[in-house]
């Protein structure tokens, strides 16, 4: 089973959804489909087809979280170089380009939140950052446009 790289905060994230999903979702989801059930002919009653679509919906979720729980690999950055950019790095690099610094958090894949500067070490930028030490220029081609950044420091939170 391939091992998927993530957070401890991320790993919580998945178990505390999971989790409410398993203890107020689902069984919430039960009482609506048993109410629905009771008003009668369920061939045409739009309340119970919402309800079974929701729950299949649930239910596909529930799986989903538990299948990436199980794969997950807890990863403490702070074990691990920091000299380098590596998962878990808070990374300050230089936009030549634009002429602006910006700052990246590496974490793994299902923890992604670009708006928040959080990127996949799976990402074109993930990928072109890790290694690399402070001073270090790297150049990235993502879809639509190369990036030249300057590794300008490297931390951990």
């Amino acid at each position: 089973m391939k091992r998927v790289p993530m957070t401890k905060e991320g790993y919580e994230k998945l178990k505390e959804e999971l989790e409410y999903l398993l203890k107020v979702e689902r069984p919430k989801n039960i009482k609506d489909i048993e109410e629905a059930r009771a008003h009668g002919d369920l061939s045409e009653n739009a309340e119970y087809h919402a309800a079974k679509e929701k729950q299949s919906f649930i239910e596909g979720r529930i799986r989903e979280l538990q299948a990436k729980i199980a794969q997950a690999e807890i990863i403490d950055p702070s074990k691990m170089s920091h000299n380098r950019v590596v998962f878990g790095a808070r990374v300050k690099v230089y936009d030549t380009e634009a002429d602006e610094e910006r700052v990246f958090f590496l974490v793994g894949p299902d923890e992604a939140d670009a708006s928040n500067g959080k990127i996949s070490v799976t990402s074109p930028v993930g990928k072109g950052l890790i290694g690399k030490e402070v001073g270090d220029t790297v150049t990235i081609k993502a879809p639509g446009r190369t990036f030249e950044y300057e590794i300008v420091e490297i931390s951990f939170e």
